[in-house]
C-alpha cells in the first residue's frame, strides 16, 4: 500500500491534489477539479481542511519520486 505524500512534481499551489492523484491512480485535473467544486459548495470548509491537510501531509521524499 502505497503512503499518501504531498507531490514535488505534479504540483499547483502545494502538490496535495497531485499527491492524491499519484496515491489514488487518477488524473491530477480531477482531483482539483473536485476539489474546487466542493470548495465552493461547502462555504470555505473544504478550503479550510485543504490547507490543514497540506500542513500535515509530508512531501514527497526525493526517492519516492
Amino acid at each position: 500500500m502505497n503512503k499518501l505524500f504531498r507531490s514535488t512534481t505534479d504540483s499547483k499551489l502545494t502538490g496535495l491534489c497531485g499527491g492524491m492523484a499519484e496515491w489514488l491512480g487518477v488524473n491530477a485535473t480531477l482531483i482539483r477539479l473536485l476539489l474546487v467544486a466542493a470548495a465552493l459548495s461547502s462555504f470555505g470548509t473544504v478550503t479550510l481542511m485543504y490547507f490543514v491537510a497540506s500542513l500535515l501531509i509530508p512531501k514527497a521524499p526525493y526517492s519516492h519520486i
